[in-house]
Order: structure tokens, then sequence, then C-alpha cells
């Protein structure tokens, strides 16, 4: 099926490549039908039965991936009218419609789990990472997403971070290094790694992971862009962001940070808090359909 203009313009607001959802749409249909039929819809649903499904919180929180449900809904659902509520980004208000599809009922219900698998993934996302941006308002520090993504989904879920106000780190290992404890090792040193990046990479950002006040001191010396303050306390965060602050380089706290301490641990001055959760336990957002038939044209 053609990708509606509503769809694709949903995608263009999000940055999101029409091309690559549609390949992830067509991988997720196609896992939920493994080579068959809708077998429950297509025996108790009439093929000429019009109806409309609505998009639906169940849960407030934020939005994430509508552009992406109405691709699914879009590639599923014969002459399908989209009539989107809200966008990405929006607060997902509990009862208020934020999508409604109007179509064959039998195919609406055949999109209707792999639509909302990654329209609830991708607001659960946002929503975790909103309550992290709003525990740290006010310090000027940002949350920052990690690799710690699913596979085949990191463009959409680093998109959910933005959606919740949250910034991203690297979408890869080629645009940026990032020196961690066990390049350490294998180079030798942590000045003697982050010498090795920039010689082999000049132009790329460097980022340096440090575990202590001492090996800050270090590569800040050495120039490092950022360093990533490694599972510190409170006292050595303060002492290394004063560090840090005299030659320009930006600050990174790493590890060990709930929402409990979020706030405590901006307070100390570092630019980011790096949260691996944002992506890797976020709980999906309660989405369900409700459908509505008209039966008088069976």
């Amino acid at each position: 099926m053609p990708m509606s203009t509503t769809t694709e313009s949903a995608l263009a607001r999000a940055g999101l490549d029409p091309a690559a959802v549609l390949d992830l749409v067509g991988r997720a249909v196609a896992e939920d039908l493994d080579g068959g039929e809708d077998v429950t819809s297509v025996a108790t649903v009439p093929a000429d039965l019009p109806g409309v499904a609505a998009f639906v919180p169940r849960a407030a929180g934020t939005l994430a991936g509508l552009g992406v449900a109405m691709a699914v809904l879009d590639a599923v659902v014969p002459d399908v009218r989209l009539t989107p509520h809200a966008q990405d980004g929006d607060a997902a208000v509990v009862g208020r419609p934020v999508l409604e599809a109007a179509g064959p009922v039998r195919w609406l219900l055949t999109a209707e789990r792999t639509a909302l698998n990654l329209l609830c993934h991708l607001s659960g996302v946002a929503t975790l990472t909103r309550a992290w941006v709003d525990a740290v308002d006010g310090t000027g520090a940002r949350i920052r997403d990690t690799r710690k993504t699913t596979p085949g989904l990191r463009a959409l879920e680093k998109h959910a971070v933005r959606c919740g106000g949250g910034v991203n780190h690297r979408m890869s290992l080629s645009d940026a290094a990032l020196v961690k404890d066990n390049h350490v090792v294998a180079a030798g040193g942590v000045a003697a790694a982050f010498a090795a990046v920039r010689e082999r990479f000049p132009g790329l950002p460097v980022e340096v992971e440090c575990d202590t006040v001492a090996q800050v001191r270090e590569v800040v010396a050495a120039g490092a862009d950022l360093v990533l303050l490694d599972n510190m306390s409170l006292d050595d965060l303060r002492a290394s962001v004063q560090l840090c602050r005299t030659s320009g380089a930006l600050t990174e706290a790493s590890g060990g940070l709930s929402l409990a301490v979020a706030r405590a641990v901006a307070e100390t001055g570092v630019d980011f808090l790096a949260v691996g959760a944002l992506t890797h336990s976020a709980p999906v957002l309660d989405v369900g359909v409700d459908l509505t038939t008209d039966l008088r044209t069976t």
C-alpha cells in the first residue's frame, strides 16, 4: 500500500526516514502474519463491514510513534482514512483519542496489534524521558540516551527520547568516539587511549570515560572534548566538573543513576545525565483501540 500524505507529514515532522519506517513496518506485519492470514478476523468479520478504530490512551504520558502506527495502518488496511488528533511530543490524555482510522474492520483488526506495539513502546520511551527531564528541570543539565537500544529500533527510540525532551548521544559507533574502560586497558592508559583516537580520527569529537578525579585531570590536560564521569560520588562529580570547566570540556554523569538521585546529580553542574534506561527499560504507555462498526451495511 502507498503511504498516505497524512503519514508522510507525520514522519517528516518526526525527522524519520519513510523508507526505513516502511521496511520496519513490512517486517513487523510479516512477523504477525507469518506467511498466512489473520484467521480470527477472516472467520468472524464480514469482508465488507466498515468501522472506525480509535487509538485511546488508558494512561497519561507523552506520545511518540504516531506516524509509525499510521504507516502500519497504511500498509495493512485498504483505503484507510487516517485522522490524527495529536502529534508526537504531545501529552497523552486518558480517554482522549490520539488517532482514528476508518476502513474495513477485518483489516483494522489485523493491523491493530502491530500498530499498538510500536506506538505503546515508543510512547513509553517518551514518557520515561519526560519524567527524567522534569526531575532535573531548572538545573541546566540535559538528559541523554545511550546506544542501549532495541536492535533495529534505534532511530525510532532516539526519536522518542527527543519527544520526551531528552537529547541524543551518538547514533552509531562511527559518528563519535567514546573511550571506555576496556579501551583504556587495551591502549595502556586513559591519556594514551585519547591520543590514539585523536590521531586516527582527528575530526571526530572524543569522549573519555573516567572513574576517578585523577583520571579526569589527566584527560582534561590531554584535551578531551567530553568527559564521562562513571559511578562517581557527588563530591567527586563536583570536583570533576570544576576541572573540566577550566578547559571547556563538557561533562556527563553515568552509572548508578535513578530518578530518585537525578536532581542531586544534576546540581553538581554536569552537562548531561546518560540514562540507558530510557530505551532499555521503559514501560509501555497503555494505549488501546476502541472499535465502532456500522452494522447497517451488513
